[in-house]
């Protein structure tokens, strides 16, 4: 067997692991399973499903469009349970589409963070830590889409095309996914640390 090893594990560069804090400045669910716009509520429980009756709640879920490795609808992990904002980025985003606002609930956020600095490119592997108790893991960032972009451009009646203008200005800045590892109740004004761990490069051969 050809030994694929190139670096020795000291040959890596690694950036430390280190903390950042937040606050949480709003919480939000669906209403129903079938809604994708949630409603800001005053605290949000969350379970190992993620949040009880929304529309990403389970273990489980049905893969989609972003899982082109599966045929559609295979029963998978749940990585998806929560959906986590950033209040700067959200700006960014608005100033890029010319509008006056947009709303977490627009695009169906969960959670609404302020005060961590480029929250989307935060790495997988993230513990988000808050007050209160609750653990969201993250998986990644969450890829706009066409579909966030129309419930945008519902707001805005008289502007076109701000449904295709959506995926195109807001990558990198449309926020994390990710799933409950310890459960509880969070509320607006919570401060949350993100334990960012170490990182690094993976070289192509």
């Amino acid at each position: 067997m050809t030994d694929q090893l190139t670096l020795l594990p000291e040959e890596f560069k690694v950036a430390p692991k280190f903390k950042v804090d937040g606050q949480v400045e709003g919480v939000f669910r669906t209403t129903s399973p079938d809604d994708f716009q949630t409603t800001a509520i005053e605290d949000l429980e969350l379970s190992f499903e993620g949040v009880p009756g929304d529309r990403h709640a389970g273990f489980t879920r049905k893969s989609g469009g972003r899982e082109p490795w599966y045929p559609r609808g295979t029963e998978m992990c749940n990585e998806r349970q929560v959906s986590i904002l950033s209040v700067e980025e959200l700006s960014v985003i608005a100033g890029k589409m010319e509008i006056d606002d947009l709303r977490p609930e627009w695009i169906g956020g969960n959670i609404l963070l302020s005060a961590i600095p480029n929250l989307t490119r935060i790495p997988p592997r993230t513990r988000l830590v808050f007050q209160g108790g609750l653990v969201i893991r993250v998986d990644g960032d969450n890829a706009p889409c066409r579909f966030a972009g129309a419930a945008i451009a519902a707001n805005y009646p008289d502007r076109q095309g701000l449904d295709l203008l959506f995926p195109k200005v807001a990558r990198g800045l449309r926020g994390l996914v990710g799933y409950v590892e310890k459960p509880s109740v969070i509320k607006g004004g919570e401060t949350v640390t993100a334990h960012i761990p170490e990182q690094w490069i993976y070289p192509r051969g």
